[in-house]
């Protein structure tokens, strides 16, 4: 795998880590559309890429996943494919369990589960045709270990893994490839945005998040991955990395060092 000519659609491309992750890729002489519901910050996000001429702003909104499929459409129609989805968009959760209002639930997996699965399920048809594709989907190390004040987000990311697992072998003849990336703490707006049990937003940063990666350290490591075809790849911090690997080894430990987490 190559993103060089490839023709790439990002989405969540306003800030964070799509926002780093278009910039990175804009260097290497691709083809950029840039989603998400910010079409300001978008239009920034393009003016910061090296050849803004061969980017492309399509605004939507994961939530209204039932306009994907036109919006779709009119998209692979903008270079006349499209090689590469990057599903980066999503919304993250700050709340316990039993303070956190069944319309938050929905709210997030809404967007991060349904939105996700409706855009891939929007461009597979595409992908097939070609016989060829790449589909990025950023998750999160708490797609593996639910941790607490986040209940509702690892179930979503917990859910996108089961999902493109069976797909990537649903696809694999049609040699369509997909990369689940789990980012650890990442230095983003993330926990600043993160629905808290009433379903507005934290409106502050994580101690954690502050002092994670980099976006662009990041995003490097992530382009790395994709280009060596890696179905799952962790990028983090030795403790996120470290908690993967006690999971799958030494589950009642790991439940009793998540037990312990403060709110983080």
């Amino acid at each position: 795998m190559n993103f060089t000519n490839k023709v790439i659609w990002l989405t969540g491309a306003s800030s964070g880590i799509g926002k780093a992750l278009a910039i990175e890729l804009s260097k290497l002489s691709t083809k950029l559309i840039l989603s998400s519901r910010n079409e300001k910050e978008l239009t920034n996000v393009k003016n910061l890429c090296a050849n803004p001429e061969a980017i492309k702003i399509v605004p939507l909104n994961l939530e209204k996943y039932n306009s994907l499929k036109e919006i779709t459409e009119k998209t692979i129609a903008l270079f006349g494919t499209i090689d590469v989805l990057v599903n980066n968009g999503g919304i993250s959760q700050r709340s316990l369990a039993k303070n956190t209002s069944i319309t938050v639930d929905k709210r997030i997996m809404d967007i991060n589960y349904l939105g996700t699965v409706a855009l891939t399920k929007a461009i597979l048809p595409h992908f097939i045709e070609n016989n060829k594709g790449t589909i990025v989907v950023i998750s999160s190390i708490v797609g593996k270990i639910g941790t607490p004040l986040r209940s509702s987000y690892a179930a979503s990311k917990h859910a996108l893994h089961g999902f493109f697992d069976s797909l990537r072998a649903e696809v694999y003849e049609n040699s369509i490839n997909i990369t689940l990336v789990c980012p650890g703490f990442v230095q983003t707006n993330v926990s600043v945005n993160a629905l808290t049990g009433d379903g507005s937003k934290q409106n502050k940063m994580d101690i954690a998040t502050k002092n994670g990666l980099t976006p662009e350290y990041f995003v490097k490591k992530l382009i790395k991955a994709v280009e060596k075809e890696k179905q799952e790849v962790y990028i983090g911090g030795f403790k996120e990395k470290l908690a993967v690997f006690v999971k799958r080894f030494f589950p009642k430990l790991l439940s009793k060092m998540i037990r312990k987490i403060a709110s983080v």
